[in-house]
């Protein structure tokens, strides 16, 4: 993948990532093919791991901001149950 062209979701990686592994069990392709596989494979697993780390720090900032907006008796409470 160049790094003019556009990264892919995480569910597109996901299924392109589906599509390498079956083609690499298939074993129906060259050392160089493979090579190449790999090469993107690890891009794509890269990329999910990237997304999902920030997807992560995303919602518990938003959690923590739903959290802090909520009256202090509220707030309380939870922490007794």
């Amino acid at each position: 993948m160049d790094n003019k062209e556009k990264k892919p979701s995480y569910t597109q990686a996901i299924a392109e990532l589906e599509n390498l592994v079956s083609q690499m069990e298939s074993a129906e392709i060259s050392i160089d093919e493979l090579s190449e596989k790999v090469k993107r494979a690890s891009f794509l697993i890269k990329l999910c791991r990237e997304k999902l780390v920030s997807t992560e720090i995303e919602i518990g900032s938003i959690l923590s901001s739903l959290e802090s907006q909520l009256p202090a008796k509220q707030t309380e409470a939870e922490e007794d149950k």
